[in-house]
């Protein structure tokens, strides 16, 4: 048993937050202490499923067997036990849905993932009804497959009498969240928080509550829908065979907006951005929803007791995947690492620029047909150039999200907060401060978005007094990038602007 010693010398049992993070191709389990320091680390993958191009899906019952196992896995690997968490945080992909019957607790179909296009028709359909303002104004969102709204609708007009079961009652819907509640409180508690159902696209949130409209629009009984609760509180406690411990969970919130708390984006102006397969920067707007003008979404930070937190965001699709394309699709590199070496044998891409819209331009330009474009190459252009423009690609995507937002909030930003796998690459972060002439700040700690649901969490049960504890803790270690002046910054910026329209003219 761990344990120390208090003022009075007597024996005092440490405790510690457990975070779960369970994302879109694996499930973590990470353990936090007080001074936020990463105990250890348990993860575990798990199938994707493709039925079909465009189709993608996940077996909710592996996801919560995978996550389960690593909730168990992360606690023995640090020699304790369950009386020594003190709470339990979720963070989890987003939107994925997952419908399952009340009494046998058994999915009636896979979860379908956030990325699954499989409602594009439903979703021109509806635009061309003149929705698209409506759903905006109650939502602040844009009409896409990526929300899970048309992915419970499909199931219940797809699987056999689901639609018939739904309205009877014995149906459940859930995000991620959700699911992972249902089943750790031993299959009694239904919520999720205003974060997971702000991306639903049945939630207002203006009022904070799932939206008459909008459920009648969708076909979707009231009854499915869980209880909409804060980001941080006691929602129930852990119970049965995983976890028997009465540990209280605490703690919710999607990845990204995880990661916004988790990097203390805490005051009206402050942004991250996460680089990872994609990117996702987020802005804090403060406690009144402000409506994009420049195609990002709008969508709840967070909520703390009585305060609420709204937050712009912005994703690009290509981010971290342009430099596997580099390695698996040219085969120009044997590693993502070598993609900086290689880069930085050149000063500069010599006029070539890659516009890596593989799967369509994410936000600000939702150009779903977009397709891929490499400009301006010469007879000296090398497999350096190529290296250079894939990596510059990525942080030029970065910059039309961040004008949307300045745009939109009225707020020149000063400072970029950013996490994921891709800053471990100093050239690309050098080169996004430059062309972007804010200041690049990367938190020493790892693991933003599990920290940010373990913050959460904690805070619910005192373990942390406050907002101003855990930002000190993180203003301890951090890298800076300063931007550095480029001569000819403005023609750079000038050519991947005509890069984008030449991108968008081809599709056309």
């Amino acid at each position: 048993m761990n344990k120390g010693y208090n003022s009075c010398n007597l024996f005092v049992m440490k405790k510690y937050v457990l975070s779960l993070d369970q994302g879109t191709t694996s499930s973590r389990a990470i353990l936090f202490d007080k001074i936020g320091n990463i105990i250890s680390v348990s993860q575990r993958e798990f199938t994707q499923i493709y039925p079909y191009p465009g189709w993608v899906e996940h077996n909710a019952e592996e996801i919560w067997s995978t996550q389960a196992s690593v909730a168990l896995e992360v606690i023995c690997k640090a020699n304790l036990e369950g009386d020594n968490i003190i709470s339990i945080g979720i963070t989890n992909q987003r939107e994925t849905t997952v419908i399952w019957d009340k009494k046998t607790g058994i999915p009636i179909f896979n979860a379908i993932v956030w990325q699954d296009r499989r409602t594009t028709k439903f979703c021109d359909k509806i635009k061309k009804e003149g929705l698209t303002s409506m759903i905006r104004k109650k939502t602040g969102l844009i009409i896409d497959p990526y929300f899970s709204a048309t992915k419970i609708k499909w199931i219940l007009d797809n699987i056999p009498g689901a639609r018939k079961k739904a309205y009877s009652g014995s149906l459940a819907f859930g995000t991620i969240d959700s699911w992972l509640i249902w089943n750790l409180t031993g299959k009694k508690i239904h919520v999720t928080d205003v974060t997971n159902a702000s991306r639903t696209m049945l939630f207002n949130i203006n009022t904070l509550d799932w939206d008459n409209e909008l459920i009648k629009l969708f076909d979707i009984p009231t009854t499915m829908l869980p209880e909409v609760k804060s980001s941080s509180e006691i929602f129930g406690y852990t119970t049965g065979k995983i976890l028997s411990n009465k540990i209280p969970i605490s703690g919710i919130a999607g990845d990204q907006q995880a990661a916004l708390f988790g990097q203390m984006c805490t005051k009206v102006g402050m942004v991250k951005n996460t680089y990872g397969t994609g990117c996702f920067m987020l802005m804090n707007v403060g406690d009144h929803p402000v409506s994009s003008r420049n195609n990002l979404i709008t969508t709840v930070a967070w909520k703390i007791k009585d305060k609420i937190q709204y937050a712009l965001e912005g994703s690009v699709f290509i981010a971290g995947a342009v430099i596997q394309w580099l390695r698996d699709g040219l085969e120009i590199i044997q590693s993502a690492n070598a993609a900086e070496t290689l880069a930085n044998t050149v000063i500069d891409t010599e006029g070539l620029y890659i516009v890596p819209a593989f799967s369509g331009l994410g936000a600000p330009y939702w150009d779903q047909k977009a397709r891929g474009i490499i400009v301006g190459i010469t007879r000296g252009t090398t497999s350096s150039h190529f290296a250079r423009a894939a990596l510059e690609s990525i942080a030029f995507q970065n910059m039309d999200v961040l004008k949307a937002m300045e745009a939109d909030s009225g707020i020149s930003i000063k400072e970029l907060r950013v996490d994921g796998g891709a800053t471990v690459n100093k050239l690309l972060m050098q080169f996004q401060s430059d062309i972007l002439n804010v200041q690049v700040v990367k938190p020493k700690i790892s693991e933003l978005t599990a920290a940010g649901a373990a913050y959460l969490s904690g805070l619910a049960v005192n373990y942390w007094n406050s907002l101003e504890e855990i930002k000190n803790k993180w203003k301890l270690k951090k890298i800076v990038f300063t931007p550095k002046k480029i001569v000819n910054r403005k023609k750079m910026i000038k050519g991947w602007e005509k890069a984008i329209k030449i991108t968008r003219y081809w599709s056309k």
